[in-house]
């Protein structure tokens, strides 16, 4: 496999949210992201944006029937959109899940699974993780490795 282009991991993932304006600001205090790139349409909406969490990277921008949409020719949508359904969970590790848990859960972040160790034998490892849902309702997993 060629290298990926500087500063992009090999996967990142586009998520989309009612108001990407609102989610952006929120994404960073309550999970710790950082703003790498915003580029804001004609009419004030997000149409792209680069989020940081160290080495990863997600796209955040506006869902509904905007310009993308349109662009695409297909609906993107937030789970607010599609009556909080989730077709994906995103999944992060970080250092202390049990101390970004309670980060989250101060800004506002709905819990809906609270940290606990899975694991997976002694041939295998064990996380200790957590699940969240967003503003919008997208489903998130915050996870520290305990043991590799």
């Amino acid at each position: 496999m060629k290298p990926t282009p500087a500063g992009w991991p090999r996967l990142s993932s586009a998520v989309f949210y009612t108001s990407a304006s609102r989610a952006i600001p929120w994404l960073c205090e309550a999970f710790g992201f950082e703003v790498q790139l915003r580029v804001d349409g004609e009419h004030g909406e997000v149409v792209h944006s680069q989020l940081t969490y160290g080495e990863a990277l997600i796209m955040v921008s506006e869902g509904g029937e905007g310009e993308r949409s349109q662009r695409f020719g297909i609906p993107l949508r937030s789970p607010q959109g599609v009556g909080g359904a989730n077709t994906q969970s995103l999944m992060i590790y970080v250092d202390d899940a049990q101390a970004h848990c309670e980060h989250a859960r101060q800004a506002g972040a709905r819990i809906v699974h609270e940290p606990k160790v899975e694991d997976y034998g002694p041939e295998y490892w064990a996380d200790k993780s957590y699940g969240v849902l967003d503003l919008d309702g997208h489903l998130w997993w915050f996870v520290e490795r305990v043991r590799g």
